[in-house]
């Protein structure tokens, strides 16, 4: 019995055999690709075949701004002396002040969306009428406008739009209230009347335009200020409705589909909570000014995020033209402008013009394209984020 317990003991006692337990897996670390990357002028697909003149001009509005900048000062002052013979002279002057820097996304890709923008042209009033009875507003006396980086430096790209209401501060008015509200909260406020309100609402997506007068007068009316609400595409609630295809996708056949669904239509733009508000620009004006404060130049400015490309640097731009499949556009732009839903790296939206022509074009415009930023030797260090 002693020699069993023993022996009962001793098996307890015994090593076992070890337990395979699979390695952790550990993931590869995430190595994010600088934004610009410095190549030769030879990377430029289409580069010795743009006419660059317009290009020179638009750079030259730029410098308005940029000469106060060191690393700029010296590139702007001989911009402005260069004595214009022919194209060859200004593609001499490019190649010897900048550097072509190749944007890459994050992963080391280097193709991003382009797509356009206009200013659209309303026919409008400055008193209502039964025929123009849609009403097109300066920004209001009762919204704030609160500044955090006092309090949250981390905080300091962000400003809340919101009004009082008793001693609270509360969101200011969304699309639905100001435009389909019972209670018309913005009286008082119109800057013109309209005659058709979803002109209005793309009005409010391109961010400037014209309005023109029935005395033939037009004035130029751009971006004011907005009530803080997020933007909400409505194209993309078509699309995630079935509505429309990603083929059909465009602002002609959107518009199109608001017409034909007034009921429906209505509810759709009022989904949309942003809301822009306007200014007169003075008389005489003929191109809205972009986020640099630059009069924009038609078909040579671009839209970009400022995060990455500096305000003011040439950028060559290659896509697709509109309305077509492999018909190119290579050209060089500038970046003068910015958007809410000009976001990432290489992300860009070409400035058409104004009316409705250059509307055509905008509308058709969502392509893939890559992007080179020129910047001046002084900046060649220049990562972006």
């Amino acid at each position: 019995m002693i020699t069993v317990l023993f022996l009962v003991v001793l098996a307890g006692c015994a090593k076992k055999p070890p337990v395979e337990i699979e390695p952790p897996i550990i993931e590869p670390p995430v190595v994010e690709v600088p934004a610009l990357t410095p190549v030769t002028w030879e990377h430029l697909d289409g580069w010795e075949d743009d006419s660059l003149l317009p290009a020179l001009e638009a750079f030259r509005n730029s410098c308005v701004s940029l000469r106060w900048r060191e690393q700029w000062r010296d590139v702007c002052s001989s911009a402005q002396q260069l004595d214009v013979v022919d194209v060859l002279t200004v593609r001499n002057f490019f190649e010897q002040y900048f550097t072509p820097h190749q944007v890459r996304n994050a992963d080391g890709s280097t193709s991003g969306l382009m797509t356009g923008y206009y200013g659209p042209e309303l026919e409008g009033s400055r008193e209502p009428t039964e025929e123009y009875r849609y009403p097109l507003y300066q920004q209001p006396d009762d919204m704030l406008i609160i500044d955090l980086d006092s309090v949250y430096p981390e905080l300091g790209n962000y400003r809340l739009r919101g009004r009082v209401e008793g001693n609270r501060v509360v969101p200011y008015f969304d699309r639905e209230q100001i435009d389909f509200g019972d209670n018309q909260p913005l009286a008082g406020h119109e800057l013109f009347w309209v005659k058709d309100p979803v002109d209005l609402f793309f009005l409010h997506i391109q961010g400037s335009g014209s309005v023109r007068l029935p005395n033939g007068e037009q004035a130029i009316v751009n971006y004011a200020n907005q009530n803080g609400h997020p933007y909400r595409s409505i194209g993309r609630l078509l699309l995630d409705r079935n509505e429309m295809t990603r083929d059909q996708m465009s602002m002609q056949n959107i518009r199109r589909w608001v017409a034909n669904n007034p009921g429906s239509g209505q509810k759709l733009l009022a989904e949309n909570p942003s809301y822009v508000f306007f200014r007169e620009l003075p008389p005489g004006t003929v191109s809205p000014p972009g986020a640099m404060g630059v009069p924009l130049t038609p078909l040579r400015s671009l839209a970009v995020d400022p995060r990455t490309i500096p305000l003011g640097a040439p950028v060559f731009l290659s896509t697709t033209f509109p309305g077509t499949e492999n018909q190119p556009l290579r050209q060089l732009m500038v970046a003068q402008d910015t958007g809410g839903a000009i976001k990432g790296r290489v992300r860009g939206d070409f400035f058409w013009g104004m009316g409705n022509e250059a509307g055509e074009f905008a509308g058709r415009m969502r392509h893939p394209g890559e992007l080179w930023v020129l910047l001046p030797r002084t900046l060649e260090n220049y990562q972006g984020k």
